[in-house]
């Protein structure tokens, strides 16, 4: 059986070659037409070879059935928590780098395996082991969307008096931190298990502190899977962090 390490860095990396093509393929259709075809080819494929790979395992796509429609997931023992691509409006503009595939998988309770695939990048961060750069000399850099900044991540870059780095999807942004290019990721307002589970594994992979942003436990394969907050960043500002988003 293939290590499901490797399995996950696989699959990310393959699904997000497939994307590539499919972006290629219609870089004259509409940015809808790319979305939408993004999306079904990727699950398709990772649906697919998942099926192939781990049979008894159980799958949480963004792109499945509704929670509701699949309740096996809530009694297996191992759920591939997967997005098949994170990022549908970067995706969307052609020569934005900023978008990602993640493959994660959780057992009894746990993250125990997860990839994000870069595509646009070249670049795939997995598990196991992940090495973090050193930090920066700088000020503290705050990832942030790039089209909805939340509130409390703007409250941190002013507690930390740091400065934001705007960029596309979640997992781009976990990634940013891992990649030591930016220090701080909050997020507040609506996300998904399949938005943060595979940058998380990579994250605690890294040495990274990750949690909701009163400090709890982020928690995957639950009945709602609705997870709509999150914080990833160095260790040393984690209390920092917290002290501000915990209130």
């Amino acid at each position: 059986m293939t290590d499901d390490h490797a399995l996950a860095a696989r699959l990310a990396t393959e699904a997000g070659n497939l994307l590539l093509d499919v972006r290629g393929d219609l870089a004259g259709a509409s940015a809808q037409e790319r979305k939408t075809q993004g999306d079904k080819q990727s699950h398709e494929f990772l649906l697919a070879a998942l099926t192939a790979e781990r049979p008894q395992d159980a799958v949480l796509s963004e792109e499945g059935p509704a929670e509701d429609a699949d309740p096996a997931r809530l009694s297996a023992a191992r759920v591939w928590i997967v997005d098949p691509l994170d990022g549908t409006r970067e995706f969307s503009e052609l020569g934005r780098t900023d978008w990602a595939v993640h493959v994660a998988l959780w057992e009894s309770g746990e993250l125990v395996a997860g990839a994000v695939a870069l595509p646009a990048q070249g670049v795939t961060l997995a598990t196991p082991t992940v090495p973090l750069p050193p930090p920066s000399p700088g000020p503290a850099r705050v990832v942030v969307s790039r089209t909805r900044p939340p509130a409390v991540a703007l409250e941190v870059k002013e507690a930390l008096n740091g400065t934001l780095v705007e960029m596309g999807s979640a997992g781009a942004k976990v990634a940013s931190v891992v990649q030591g290019l930016a220090d701080v990721y909050v997020h507040a307002g609506g996300q998904y298990e399949w938005d943060s589970a595979a940058p998380v594994a990579v994250a605690r992979a890294a040495g990274l502190h990750t949690s909701r942003i009163d400090g709890s436990p982020l928690r995957y394969n639950q009945r709602d899977p609705r997870l709509p907050d999150l914080i990833v960043c160095r260790p040393e500002f984690a209390e920092a962090v917290l002290a501000v988003t915990a209130r």
